[in-house]
């Protein structure tokens, strides 16, 4: 297919098919930035709703980057992917202090900014600078793959030349921001994962995978992720109707946000009599144990984790670990926590 006959018949697809999304109708980088943050691993649907929430919280890089990170995480909240608001709050700083809150107005620049890739930087020059650089995510891989055959995997080194050559062949001179938008909603409501409408697709006719009957094999990427599973016991305690909680570490999956006293288990949930440990044993001499939870299942991409609450009541005060520190409700309603937490917190307390 010609690159023209592409990116024309593409672009008239979109303007009859588009969602009305609210990113879609600005061109200020920081919000489209933040759109892209948002929606990495996030569905429009599921994503929409932060989007706002962060607008109206932090109408500029400035306002965010003056923020409070607890604050931020606790807006977050819920999204998962938590590193994700971590390095927009990190990015924002930058953005302030080194470039007086203004955005650079180019792809190389951008690509400069801590916590921006090439496709995010790609997305922001195009769709806030109209600069001709083609977006090239999983939506645009799986497009090209099927409509041209590309039969290299995805997931190596080679691929990534591959596809960031064609996509910046078939981008359009002219509308280079509106074909970028084009090709990342074809591949999200049309030419989907599963069950792509074929039938009634613009590309029906010139579509390799089509042809060959390729589209559940194409894209292909070979490489399985390794799931690890983890099984935790946590320890919802409870004094004087506080709860003790404290703040994960830095370097961890929920780093920033809070949770209860935990104890991982090597290979399955533990029983209380199985578990050694000197402040959780003074801790049970000197409380009424109200029972427990449910097992909680909770997936993550690269972690299946299996989670129980135990509800100790302590009937006098215990020494609290370095960087523990007892809660009202009230208080551990607002503090940013683990979805898996909150989850828990709802179905029990709120």
């Amino acid at each position: 297919m010609e690159t023209r006959a592409f990116s024309e018949i593409l672009i008239l697809w979109y303007h009859t098919k588009k969602r009305d999304l609210p990113w879609r109708k600005t061109k200020d980088p920081y919000k489209i930035w933040l759109s892209e943050v948002i929606l990495q691993q996030t569905r429009v649907a599921q994503g929409s709703p932060y989007y706002e929430k962060f607008v109206q919280h932090y109408p500029t890089v400035k306002a965010l980057a003056n923020a409070d990170e607890q604050e931020v995480l606790r807006l977050w909240q819920g999204l998962g992917y938590y590193s994700r608001a971590r390095n927009m709050y990190t990015t924002a700083k930058i953005v302030v202090n080194d470039f007086d809150g203004i955005f650079p107005s180019n792809y190389e620049d951008l690509l400069k900014l801590k916590g921006i890739g090439p496709y995010t930087a790609a997305a922001i020059a195009s769709f806030a600078f109209d600069e001709k650089v083609a977006v090239v995510d999983g939506n645009v891989f799986r497009v090209l793959a099927r409509v041209f055959g590309i039969e290299t995997d995805i997931s190596s080194h080679e691929a990534k030349n591959i596809f960031s050559v064609l996509a910046n062949k078939l981008i359009s001179t002219e509308l280079p921001s509106t074909y970028n938008q084009a090709i990342m909603e074809f591949g999200a409501i049309h030419c989907t994962p599963s069950n792509p409408d074929c039938m009634y697709c613009v590309f029906a006719d010139s579509c390799v995978a089509n042809a060959k009957g390729m589209q559940t094999i194409l894209p292909i990427k070979s490489k399985k992720v390794k799931v690890r599973n983890r099984f935790f016991d946590y320890f919802v305690i409870e004094y004087k109707d506080t709860f003790l909680m404290h703040q994960r570490p830095e370097g961890d999956v929920w780093t920033g946000l809070n949770d209860f006293y935990l104890v991982e288990n090597e290979e399955k949930l533990s029983q209380l009599d199985e578990i050694k440990c000197d402040f959780l044993q003074e801790t049970l001499s000197k409380a009424i144990i109200k029972g427990h939870s449910e097992i909680y299942i909770h997936i993550l991409t690269h972690q299946r984790i299996e989670a129980r609450f135990w509800h100790i009541v302590l009937n006098e005060e215990v020494a609290t670990p370095i960087g523990y520190a007892f809660y009202s409700l009230d208080e551990v309603e607002v503090l940013p926590k683990p979805i898996l937490i909150d989850k828990y917190l709802k179905s029990f307390w709120f």
